[in-house]
């Protein structure tokens, strides 16, 4: 276990907050995924945090809050259908984009006039969002805690294999509940759009806002991962349906790739030496279990992970988001 890696305690959680407020990088769990948190208000340590995942500064980062009465230090509007879903699903996996203020500075943004907000659930996330606050902090920007566009951490230990030394620390709080993003929804425009899925179904979305939010249009702000590769493992990943699946592990088998499958309902056949795991066929334990799943797969050696296809319900559709992206 790296050295930087410390347990969630009382005290560990004060380090951390006052290694933010020194301008410092600090790795803590949310709900979704594990966190790359600095100071938001700190342009130089927001800067550290591109440097640290080699990301592009264009890139946008959220801004993580205590509580929904922090939106107006960053947010100049606050409309009433986002008021709406903060008040149902924070806390939570959900992100807002809204019209920045001033205090939100393009080292955040990404030079953008608007700004991600969230209010994570996970109790180590909040108890540390509050012990930053008592230290005159204003909101913890956090983007996932791994190298841009690799699959996204959801163990302290998968953070530690990705940045080593680049965090100052990393606050252990177990294995993330969702596994998965948070939902993006942008309030930049007239209506709602969607930007991302995630842990928040579409169905609850369409429940509070009466409709459901629109996909994204040219005029859609940038927010985070949502790049056409993202969350990808370093072997070549690749999709194949049910009825494909064990004629692919055959045939990249017989030209000499080390294949490695995540499976749903295809059993391995009896003369398979690779790794194969058997991920659940129900849709939030996949999506807890996904980025965990690739990262056991992508080991030294393996050249090939074949991903058996997911269903097109409604409840798949941040996990074949995530899966596209992958591959």
């Amino acid at each position: 276990m790296s050295r930087r890696i410390v347990p969630a305690s009382a005290s560990s959680i004060a380090l951390a907050a006052d290694r933010l407020r020194a301008g410092e990088l600090v790795a803590f769990p949310t709900e979704t995924v594990y966190g790359l948190g600095a100071d938001a208000g700190n342009s130089d340590a927001v800067h550290r945090i591109f440097a640290a995942k080699g990301r592009p500064t264009e890139h946008p980062l959220i801004v993580h809050l205590p509580n929904a009465a922090h939106v107006e230090h960053w947010a100049r509007e606050f409309p009433e259908g986002a008021r709406r879903l903060a008040a149902t699903f924070w806390p939570g996996p959900l992100t807002l984009i809204l019209p920045r203020t001033a205090r939100a500075a393009d080292a955040v943004t990404g030079g953008q006039d608007s700004v991600g907000l969230r209010v994570p659930s996970h109790p180590v996330a909040r108890q540390l969002l509050d012990a930053f606050g008592e230290l005159g902090g204003s909101g913890i920007a956090a983007p996932s805690a791994n190298r841009f566009g690799h699959v996204s951490p959801t163990t302290a230990q998968h953070v530690a294999e990705d940045l080593g030394d680049a965090v100052s620390m990393i606050v252990d709080g177990g294995p993330c509940d969702v596994g998965i993003e948070s939902t993006i929804v942008a309030f930049t425009g007239g209506e709602p759009m969607l930007l991302r899925p995630g842990g928040i179904a579409i169905e609850d979305l369409v429940r509070v806002l009466g409709e459901a939010p629109h996909a994204p249009d040219a005029m859609a702000p940038r927010a985070s991962g949502t790049l056409a590769s993202h969350y990808a493992p370093r072997a070549a990943a690749r999709i194949v349906t049910s009825r494909q699946l064990l004629q692919e592990v055959a045939r990249l088998a017989s030209s000499g790739e080390r294949v490695a499958v995540l499976a749903r309902t295809v059993l391995p056949p009896a003369n398979f030496a690779g790794a194969w795991i058997a991920s659940h066929d129900d849709a939030p334990r996949y999506a807890h279990d996904l980025y965990a799943n690739l990262r056991a797969l992508d080991r030294p050696g393996v050249t090939a992970i074949l991903i058996e296809s997911v269903p097109n319900g409604g409840a798949w559709l941040a996990v074949r988001d995530r899966l596209t992206r992958a591959t």
